[in-house]
């Protein structure tokens, strides 16, 4: 039986968070919120929906968030387009995944101009788009 894929109808998140993140934070700083994020996830309700490896998986998305941020292309030369939505489709995420992703993400980033050298003028915009961006990968009613 073919699975109904829910749309969100909000569509995909209009605007991404600042790209003057990245010349800010580093690159090193986003593979380590990424890594510490991906730790989150591995103790959360969610787990079977990703790679055997977190860590892997943490360095993958840590490209995806670099190229985000305003720095270079990392996962476009490593993984081609992000579309990311196609990515998750063969997930099925309903709202209460998508809550426990965004929980472990809020979080990971306590404190992030701490730990991460997370630029605290940019927190808001930052976390607007991880609201809209987890709010597009739903794919089940």
């Amino acid at each position: 039986m073919k699975r109904e894929i829910y749309v969100p109808p909000q569509g995909p998140p209009l605007e991404g968070p600042s790209r003057d993140i990245y010349p800010l934070m580093g690159e090193e700083n986003i593979f380590k919120m990424l890594s510490d994020f991906y730790k989150e996830l591995e103790k959360s309700p969610i787990r079977a929906m990703f790679p055997p490896n977190m860590e892997e998986a943490s360095q993958k998305s840590a490209k995806f968030f670099v190229q985000v941020l305003g720095g270079p292309p990392l996962y476009v030369i490593d993984h081609g387009p992000p579309r990311m939505r196609a990515r998750h489709i063969p997930f099925e995420i309903d709202e209460k995944a998508r809550q426990i992703w965004l929980g472990c993400f809020m979080k990971t980033i306590e404190n992030a101009d701490k730990k991460y050298n997370f630029p605290p003028q940019h927190m808001e915009g930052f976390k607007d788009f991880l609201e809209s961006f987890s709010a597009w990968m739903v794919n089940k009613g």
